[in-house]
């Protein structure tokens, strides 16, 4: 969370992870339990080609 400015988890959760999740851009790795201490979040496809159509943009 360090990396990108937030010290807060909620707030984290609430303005960064949740808006990615509605959008189908990550995935949780374990939906079912969302406060397990396992729980990884992975892009989705949708994900993969959002970030090859930024890396795209970016070269121009």
């Amino acid at each position: 969370m360090g990396l990108i400015g937030r010290a807060n988890r909620t707030k984290f959760r609430d303005q960064v992870l949740q808006p990615l999740l509605d959008a189908g851009l990550i995935e949780m790795t374990i939906p079912d339990k969302p406060t397990s201490s396992k729980l990884k979040y992975g892009l989705t496809e949708n994900g993969k080609q959002f970030l090859k159509q930024m890396d795209a943009e970016a070269e121009k």
